[in-house]
């Protein structure tokens, strides 16, 4: 069924260090109990097949420390430091240098990050650990990610590259949130600053999209336990800090650092979580999120001329981000719109590269990847003008193919070599999910007559599936659920809709839109759609998840993707209070779910699969405001003419993606 797919007539095409939120995993067995696991730190350890080559810098240093060495901000604010020298081989005194410098910025407490620099200053960096305002040992009150933290960053990275033995170039180091302030601080360095290169691990592109809500849905899974986590650790990290000797404070300081951490508390992490989850100003993409956009800053990355080399996960809690950050990097490079697609026949730069593999919120629980090298060879390249065989590729793109062995080399986010291609919900069984309620048809012709499915709306569903492993950083495993989402797919709150078997190997490459057409009996909706591989034994292999709470379903055209029929690819939702509009009840309403991206193989045989839910527990929890209006909620799902409810795909024969990954790929 899916050949005219992939063979149209037409032509149109869309397009182990551990990671700073993976640090919970050091102190989370206090916060649970032991109910979680800690994972090996991978410090540089196993084999890989992207070894550094003999051009990359050896092991050749021992290690002097400076800890809680004060910097100050232009506003009076102290920061704590702990520097890392490379020192005479077998001893703790400074060698001569000059050295690059390393520097990271991380609200999880600076000393965190002592074994994971260890590696770079043994080959010869001067390694930098800063606590951010408001953390640590650093003065102040924070507030996650405040525009303020990019200034400090363009402060520190001078305060760095001036160090004694440092040669005057510095890199910036780190993942997750310090992947975000990489961004932000090199996008306000302005040109011919001393930073060199960045290096962002797991970074997000749109946090209000990506982490804080799903299509105006709060995430209850992963928010709330951070804040706690956060505020429990500005609580601690000072008393712990003074009690090591990690800065010079006595008592009265450190009472004095309680007090602003307490007030940074009150004024941050509590408001935050309080008004996420009662439908306040955090609710919604308002200022203060709009403030805290990484993908603002992208432009100005590449007008400082600092590269950047991305590492994201297929199943990352910034899943989306990873491949936005990268068009948008390329496209400011290119000088096109940086929100927008890339397109075939687009220039692209190997200064912006993207390694997105088959991982959760922590790369190096993979033991074939060998990160801390990979980082090696970009900070070599940039920061001692080493040729380590980083750069020169014609395909910065570098991908992991779901369901397959392959690695693979491309260029453009979207995938041009996909092709978008619209599928329809239809009534009738295909009689491979009978435990839905409907079992549905998804097929490329659109339904000659009208049909309808009745859904109930719940406040929670079955957790057994890979979305409550991915919206939690993929700390808790459980290998029952991770790979199957069979048991969202029985009972009266899912409906199902699946494709005839593929034909040969077929690639979903890249975003997916789902446009639902529904009537309800109430003012607000909640719509959940899952993308799954169904294979002939019926199993059903979770994709990717896409959500929509219906009073944020207004569509920017300016910034949403289409695909070349017009249908949307990649909506995008203001979610502003303003934009924000009640669902007129018992009436049919349109709904454009972004779903996010995947880069999948479905072998001959295998199905494609759409899964509509209204819930997705534990990830997303509706705000109070939202949950008194959904309550007892029925929806009718519409399809055929006039309501074509369906799913826009970017879909490709597997001889599409050619190119295989040999550079820095696993």
């Amino acid at each position: 069924m899916l050949h005219q797919l992939l063979h149209p007539a037409r032509t149109g095409r869309t397009g182990r260090r551990r990671s700073p939120f993976g640090r919970l995993r050091r102190r989370i067995g206090a916060l649970l109990a032991g109910v979680l696991v800690a994972t090996t730190a991978l410090a540089g350890s196993g084999p890989a097949a992207t070894a550094s080559p003999p051009a990359a810098s050896p092991v050749a240093y021992g290690i002097s420390a400076q800890k809680g060495v004060a910097v100050t901000m232009a506003d009076g604010t102290v920061l704590r430091a702990d520097i890392y020298t490379p020192a005479l081989p077998g001893t703790t005194t400074a060698a001569p240098g000059p050295f690059p410098v390393l520097l990271n910025q991380t609200p999880y407490g600076r000393g965190l990050k002592q074994a994971e620099l260890a590696y770079f200053v043994q080959r010869g960096y001067i390694a930098v650990a800063v606590d951010v305002r408001g953390t640590g040992s650093s003065t102040g009150s924070w507030s996650p990610f405040a525009p303020i933290e990019a200034q400090d960053g363009a402060a520190l990275v001078d305060w760095a590259a001036a160090l004694p033995s440092a040669d005057g170039g510095v890199g910036l180091y780190g993942d997750s949130y310090t992947g975000i302030n990489q961004i932000t601080t090199a996008g306000a360095v302005g040109p011919g600053s001393p930073l060199k290169a960045i290096f962002p691990v797991v970074a997000g592109n749109d946090l209000y999209r990506e982490l804080v809500t799903m299509g105006g849905l709060p995430n209850a899974e992963f928010m709330p336990f951070w804040l706690l986590y956060t505020g429990l650790g500005n609580l601690t990290n000072p008393i712990t800090d003074a009690l090591n000797g990690g800065s010079p404070q006595n008592i009265l300081d450190t009472l004095a650092l309680e007090l602003q951490h307490i007030n940074g508390i009150a004024t941050a992490n509590l408001p935050i979580l309080n008004g996420l989850m009662t439908g306040g100003e955090h609710s919604y993409d308002g200022a203060f999120w709009q403030a805290r956009r990484p993908a603002d800053q992208l432009a100005n990355v590449v007008a400082n001329g600092v590269p950047a080399f991305l590492v994201g996960g297929w199943f990352d809690l910034f899943q989306r981000g990873a491949l936005m950050n990268y068009s948008g990097l390329q496209n400011a490079w290119a000088g096109r719109p940086v929100g927008a697609p890339m397109v075939a026949g687009q220039q692209v730069t190997d200064r912006y590269q993207l390694l997105m593999g088959p991982w959760y919120h922590d790369p190096r629980q993979d033991p074939a990847f060998d990160l801390s090298a990979l980082q090696l060879r970009w900070y070599d390249r940039w920061l001692k003008g080493m040729d380590t065989g980083i750069t020169g590729t014609a395909n910065p793109l570098h991908v992991k193919e779901l369901g397959s062995n392959r690695w693979l080399d491309t260029r453009n986010y979207p995938f041009t070599e996909a092709t978008a291609s619209r599928l329809y919900f239809d009534k009738g069984r295909t009689g491979t999910a009978g435990s839905s309620a409907n079992d549905g048809l998804l097929t490329p012709t659109p339904p000659t007559s009208g049909g309808s499915e009745f859904i109930t709306w719940t406040a929670s569903n079955n957790p057994c599936t890979r979305s409550s492993t991915q919206w939690f950083g993929g700390f808790l495993r459980n290998p029952a659920c991770d790979d199957s989402n069979l048991a969202r797919e029985s009972g009266p709150n899912a409906l199902v809709y699946t494709t005839d078997p593929v034909t040969e190997t077929t690639v979903l490459a890249g975003p997916i839109g789902a446009t639902l057409y529904a009537s309800a009996n109430t003012n607000e909706t909640q719509f959940v759609a899952t993308i799954t591989d169904v294979g002939p034994d019926g199993s059903s292999v979770p994709l990717s998840t896409g959500a929509l709470v219906g009073t944020h379903r207004a569509v920017d055209p300016a910034r949403s993707w289409y695909a070349p029929d017009g249908s949307l690819l990649m909506p995008y939702h203001p979610s502003t209070q303003a934009s924000a509009t009640p669902v007129p009840a018992f009436q049919t309403t349109r709904y454009d779910l972004e779903v996010f991206p995947t880069f999948a193989s479905l072998a001959p045989g295998h199905r494609l699969r759409v899964v509509i839910t209204t819930a997705d527990t534990p990830h997303l929890s509706a705000t109070t405001p939202q949950t008194f209006k959904l309550l007892a909620g029925v929806y009718q799902l519409k399809s055929g003419p006039g309501t074509p409810s369906s799913i826009t795909v970017p879909l490709a024969p597997a001889a599409n993606f050619g190119t295989p990954c040999t550079s820095v790929c696993p």
